[in-house]
């Protein structure tokens, strides 16, 4: 096993705790969507495919759009101290998981945001086929279809982060207010 493996698991598991404690939940949206999930082999352990050199921080400038769920995001670079360690992550963007690629650069680019209104809260109700939108700092849109629902990723489960081939966007968000809920994520491919 990789010597990535435990940091991996470690970072995902804060992540998703992070993420969790900031879920605001409406009185009409009481609980994450049971729908079944699209069937998916994941991607083999991301320890074993990490990135043979570090990828980059996304620059300033990036943003995510789901026109049918209204979200309209800008993407800054997630900051485990600040988002996991010291509970600080920041409202009203989406982050980038650092290690992930950059969207539009041949592999998985991990894209988080807290579950509350005008943030990620409305991937509960993504559907196969949404497109996503990711606009680049030089003006540039790239069109992604959303082609899996997985409603209940446990957290323990970093597979989901690997930097693996083809390009594709890996968004996630939790599904309730403790460490060891459930995440909720939606896979979107280049369409």
């Amino acid at each position: 096993m990789s010597r990535f493996a435990p940091a991996l698991s470690a970072l995902f598991f804060i992540l998703a705790a992070v993420l969790a404690a900031g879920v605001s939940i409406r009185g009409d949206v009481a609980a994450a969507p049971t729908a079944a999930p699209a069937s998916r082999t994941p991607p083999p352990a991301a320890a074993t495919l990490a990135s043979p050199t570090p990828l980059p921080p996304i620059p300033p400038g990036y943003r995510i759009q789901i026109p049918r769920l209204g979200i309209d995001l800008p993407i800054l670079e997630g900051d485990i101290e600040r988002d996991a360690v010291l509970l600080r992550t920041p409202e009203n963007f989406a982050f980038h998981l650092p290690g992930t690629a950059i969207p539009g650069n041949g592999l998985n680019s991990y894209i988080y945001a807290h579950a509350r209104l005008g943030m990620f809260i409305a991937l509960w109700n993504a559907r196969v086929g949404d497109e996503v939108w990711i606009s680049t700092p030089d003006g540039r849109a790239m069109r992604y279809v959303v082609t899996e629902v997985h409603p209940r990723v446990p957290p323990e489960d970093v597979q989901w982060a690997a930097p693996t081939p083809p390009d594709h966007l890996t968004l996630q968000t939790s599904t309730g207010p403790n460490p060891g809920d459930p995440r909720f994520v939606v896979v979107a491919q280049p369409g």
